[in-house]
């Protein structure tokens, strides 16, 4: 019973089965098969990002090929279950097998499978999501204008399938609406910014605020500035996880109750917070990966109760056919850690009503409970669909809060003395308390925000603005957080930086220049990237007021000698597919024999290249070029997706500067299997093609100096191919 050193966890737990039971949140004659799933390992299900035009095609491999390498196969005695789609998921892009992580990993019949699904969800192209946490996303049914927070975004998967639905039309390449995903955990942060990088989104830009008190943005509206109101909210809350016991077995020895009456309080303020920021008309999905009322029903109808009529719960049974379901619980018990019961907030005595608060109980008036709808929640439970535990409830907002109704209009000086307090990312933190201390502390937030934001942000304003800085270096109230990021800095109008630019690229006169930044505010400038205008306006006119970890997509990357070309920025592959769109010249279209050689050998020589593409690179002078791939529509067999490389047009070669899992993954899409690269070697390739193992002829070398100086910029760490020939091409300094 030893796995990995570890004694086997028991996965017994008295109190939970007690406590569960006696609130029947499990059908008659249920329940052993609802304990025997918790028992079970969860199976690994997976995602394919459904936004890159590339999804149908890495479908159709996974499909065809990888899937039905499995068919057949036993490992250690257990037949293989080929991957089913999961039903409800729409367009086959989730799938579900009942291999756990384990296997995949030690198994040599599936080191294949298992080497195609980490470099695939390294370039971003699918995602090891948990079944019953994409399903939050898909209520929030999102649009690609619709600005949407996501407050509590790490790790990022629900992040990522937000930004899959922003890029809907992968013909727009900057979407009107916009993701800000929140995390109120630094570190965490980065793990955020990790995925969405993966999806090279100019839409996406990550915080970091504790997210019960994520303060008010304003936009700039024709020259106004006005509090942003987001369309869509998601609002997953940190939480007990008792219905994650499949994945993480020691909560099977640590549950308690004493936890959801912990967080319940946090759970309510997060909530509200977010249903205080969502535009009238708007949704916001609340969720939990809980099965305790206590975090789920009773923080809903307390704030269904708290909002008199400007919440009510969605009926969204239809939207996801399919999906099995419980109906919301409209009645429920609190229990202590040591197993005593209370039905109401009135049995509860003096010395527990610190621990236990009126908000966790149903609310007493029926007709009050009936008019809540609580069944409108969606609770999902293990055995239904071999899932984990999950609770989800949809609101929308039909008018303002009531506290924001009614604010009073704060008069004279003592509203620009309170204002700073409501806006600085430090002060709200301070004074949240449990439970029903939000409606002493609402005055403030009121609709007078507005005015008051407006008056003293024009006081601070005039010395910020002046010259495109997203907001002067962060003030030292931020410093306390810890937080050193650099600065945004937009390129001004005039800046000479961009005309070589232009010109070299022959850039198209709609392109939005206005939304190129920096991060440094001194020496030379070495990235640059791009952001919508909308996230943009955001950054401009909130610079004081919120952390930003990170935003934007690169778009080009200094060559280190880039003063002896023509110009001295080169294409930067994570923001190719914004970019493409604006370039008008340095584009070479190519065969897809050219592409395996361009991704497979380190410089090939114009003539191992098609003749056309020859015909095509010849006369551009040297420097960075776009490789453009354009699918055949009369021949089905071969790959059916576009492909837009970065390269670099040397003397006498071309190469790509395409990041490694990227490369593998356009190979595979060809065809071409790419089995583990060895240390010191290039990759190895199986199929129709085979590895140019370093460049041939004595030109190359000459070709070789050239080629440094389109290399990356402070690439960090040494390239995982050495000298040798792979050496450029698993640069992974764009990821």
């Amino acid at each position: 019973g030893w796995e990995g050193g570890y004694p086997e966890i028991v996965k017994e737990n008295k109190l939970f089965e007690h406590y569960y039971q006696e609130l029947k949140i499990v059908p008659e004659g249920e329940w052993d098969q609802f304990m025997e799933a918790l028992r079970e390992p969860l199976p690994a299900t997976l995602r394919i990002t459904g936004y890159k035009s590339h999804a149908k095609e890495i479908l159709h491999c996974l499909k065809n090929k990888y899937f039905k390498e499995l068919e057949d196969l036993e490992v250690d005695g257990q037949k293989v279950e080929v991957p089913q789609p999961l039903s409800w998921y729409p367009e086959e892009l989730a799938w579900h097998t009942n291999l756990s992580r384990k296997i995949l990993r030690k198994s040599p019949q599936l080191e294949k499978f298992h080497q195609f699904l980490v470099s695939e969800t390294e370039s971003g192209n699918i995602s090891r999501q948990e079944a019953v946490s994409m399903i939050p996303p898909l209520l929030l049914n999102a649009h690609p204008h619709h600005k949407i927070l996501d407050m509590c975004a790490a790790p990022g998967s629900k992040t990522t399938q937000l930004i899959e639905m922003l890029h809907a039309d992968m013909s727009v390449p900057f979407p009107e609406g916009f993701v800000i995903a929140n995390d109120v955990d630094n570190k965490r942060c980065y793990l955020l910014v990790h995925q969405a990088k993966r999806l090279s989104s100019p839409c996406i830009m990550v915080v970091n605020h504790d997210a019960a008190s994520i303060p008010r943005l304003s936009v700039d509206v024709g020259g106004r500035k006005e509090i942003l109101f987001y369309d869509r909210i998601l609002c997953d809350v940190p939480c007990s996880g008792d219905g994650t016991m499949r994945k993480n077995i020691d909560v099977w020895k640590k549950w308690t109750t004493l936890n959801s009456l912990q967080l319940h309080g946090l759970q309510l303020r997060i909530a509200t917070r977010g249903a205080e920021q969502l535009v009238e008309g708007g949704r916001m999905v609340y969720s939990t990966c809980s099965l305790n009322p206590i975090e789920d029903e009773a923080v809903i109808a307390s704030l269904l109760e708290k909002s008199e009529g400007a919440l009510e719960l969605a009926d969204v049974s239809s939207e996801l056919p399919g999906l099995k379901w419980m109906p919301g619980l409209t009645q429920w018990k609190v229990m202590t850690k040591d197993g005593q019961w209370f039905a109401s907030w009135d049995e509860v005595p003096h010395s527990r009503h610190t621990q236990i608060r009126p908000t966790m109980f149903p609310p007493k008036d029926a007709n009050t409970l009936q008019a809540m709808h609580l069944e409108r929640c969606l609770r999902i439970l293990p055995h239904h669909q071999n899932t984990g535990g999950f609770f989800v409830a949809v609101l929308v907002k039909k008018s303002s809060m009531p506290w924001n109704k009614r604010a009073p209009k704060l008069q004279g000086d003592s509203a620009e003395l309170r204002a700073p307090a409501q806006s600085s990312p430090a002060g709200p933190t301070g004074g949240t308390a449990a439970g029903p201390s939000e409606l002493e502390r609402t005055p403030v937030t009121g609709m007078g925000d507005a005015e008051v934001i407006e008056r003293t942000e024009n006081l601070d304003d005039n010395g910020n603005k002046k010259d495109g800085v997203c907001g002067p270096p962060p003030s030292k109230k931020m410093k306390l957080f810890g937080f050193k990021e650099d600065p945004f800095v937009f390129i001004p109008e005039d800046d000479p930086l961009f005309p070589p630019i232009q010109k070299f690229y022959a850039l198209d006169p709609s392109f939005p220049r206005m939304n190129l930044l920096t991060r440094t505010t001194e020496g030379k400038k070495r990235q640059l990237y791009m952001v919508s205008k909308e996230l943009r306006n955001v950054l401009l006119n909130n610079s004081e007021r919120v952390k930003v970890i990170n935003t934007g997509i690169k778009v080009w990357c200094r060559n280190n000698s880039g003063e002896e070309f023509d110009c001295a920025f080169r294409l930067a592959q994570e923001g190719i597919y914004t970019l493409y769109p604006f370039i008008n010249s340095r584009i070479i279209t190519v065969s897809l024999e050219d592409v395996k050689i361009l991704l497979t050998q380190e410089n090939p020589f114009f003539r191992k290249l098609s003749s056309e593409t020859y015909s095509q690179a010849k006369d551009l002078a040297k420097g960075s070029v776009v490789l453009k791939y354009e699918p055949d529509p009369t021949k089905p067999d071969t790959l059916q997706c576009p492909i837009v490389l970065c390269g670099w047009r040397g003397k006498a070669s071309i190469r790509t500067f395409v990041p490694k899992n990227e490369r593998l993954h356009y190979l595979r899409m060809m065809g071409l299997e790419v089995l583990a690269e060895k240390k010191k070697e290039g990759p190895v390739l199986t199929g129709d093609s085979a590895s140019g193992s370093g460049p041939p002829e004595d030109e190359a070398s000459a070709d070789r100096d050239e080629e440094q100086a389109a290399s990356v910029d402070g690439a960090g760490g040494d390239p995982a191919g050495g000298p040798g020939a792979s050496a450029p091409q698993s640069r992974t300094a764009d990821l």
